[in-house]
C-alpha cells in the first residue's frame, strides 16, 4: 500500500470514529441534560396548558415552545451518517397494517398530490428555526392511497442512514392520529429550493407540532404498526411523545 493510500485509510478510519462517538456524545448530553432539567423527564402533560412565548401560532399555541430559543440558520444534526441518494435509486417503501403496500420511486411521488406549506422547526436541543416554506406530499395523502387497517394505530419511519460501522438504521415513531395532522409532510423542497442533503434530501418528513427528530430524515420507509415500537433516540433516552410545548424532552424508562 502507498502512503498516499495508508494515509486515505487512516483518513477513513478517523472519520468513521469521530462519526460514532456524535451519538456517544448526544447520549452523554441527554444524561445531562436530564439530571439539570428533571422537569423535562417523564413529563406528564395531560390537562396542562401548553407553555411558551410570543403571539399565539397557526396551531393555537405560544409561538416560541417553552425551554426554545429562535434561530435564522439551520443547524445540521445526524448520526454522523449522511447518505447521498440519487433521485434514481430513491425509494420509498409503505408497508405493515396498510391495505394496499407499495414501493415508490420518485417519479411516482412526484405524481402525488403536491402541497406548499409554511410552519416551524423545533430541535429538542432548544433551537427553533420559524416560517420555513417547503413543499412535499402530506402523509395524509400517502394513507389515501396504502389505507392503513383498522387497527393500525402507530406509524414507524426508517432512514437511509445508519448508526456507523453498523447496520442499525435510523427509526422514529409517532402515533398515526399525530402523523396526520395536516402539517405532516414528505418534504423534498425548502425555501423554493431542492432540500439539502445534510438535512435529509432528497425527501425526509416534517412534524411541526412534536420535537423534529420524529420526522426521519432520507426516508426509505414508512410501516403501520398495531404496537407502538420506539425508535433510535426513543430507546436511547429521548422522550416517546415528543411535544415542545410541554418541554418533553427525555425519559427515565428503559425501552427494548
Amino acid at each position: 500500500m502507498s502512503e498516499q493510500d495508508a494515509e486515505t485509510s487512516r483518513g477513513a478510519a478517523r472519520g468513521a470514529a469521530a462519526a460514532g462517538d456524535m451519538v456517544a456524545k448526544r447520549l452523554r448530553y441527554i444524561e445531562r441534560a436530564k439530571a439539570l432539567k428533571p422537569g423535562t423527564v417523564d413529563v406528564a402533560f395531560a390537562g396542562r396548558k401548553p407553555m411558551g412565548s410570543g403571539a399565539v401560532n397557526r396551531h393555537g399555541m405560544p409561538q416560541l415552545p417553552v425551554g426554545q430559543r429562535a434561530v435564522t440558520s439551520w443547524p445540521v444534526l445526524d448520526l454522523g451518517c449522511v447518505p447521498e441518494i440519487t433521485l434514481a435509486d430513491w425509494r420509498l417503501e409503505i408497508r405493515g397494517a396498510c391495505e394496499n403496500p407499495v414501493t415508490l420511486d420518485w417519479d411516482q411521488f412526484m405524481a402525488l398530490e403536491q402541497v406548499e406549506d409554511t410552519s416551524d422547526f423545533h430541535c429538542v436541543t432548544t433551537w427553533s428555526r420559524m416560517d420555513n416554506r417547503w413543499r412535499g406530499v402530506r402523509f395524509a395523502t400517502l394513507c389515501e392511497l396504502v389505507v392503513p387497517k383498522s387497527d393500525a394505530a402507530y406509524v414507524r419511519t426508517i432512514g437511509y442512514d445508519t448508526l456507523p460501522d453498523s447496520d442499525i438504521p435510523y427509526t422514529t415513531n409517532l402515533p398515526l392520529a399525530r402523523a396526520l395532522d395536516p402539517d405532516v409532510l414528505l418534504v423534498h423542497e425548502w425555501e423554493g429550493a431542492p432540500l439539502p442533503r445534510e438535512h435529509g434530501g432528497p425527501c425526509r418528513m416534517i412534524t411541526p407540532r412534536l420535537y423534529a427528530w420524529k420526522g426521519a430524515k432520507w426516508i426509505r420507509a414508512i410501516e403501520f404498526l398495531v404496537l407502538d415500537e420506539p425508535g433510535f433516540w426513543e430507546v436511547r433516552g429521548y422522550s416517546n411523545s415528543a411535544e415542545p410545548w410541554f418541554d418533553d424532552r427525555y425519559s427515565s424508562r428503559e425501552r427494548g
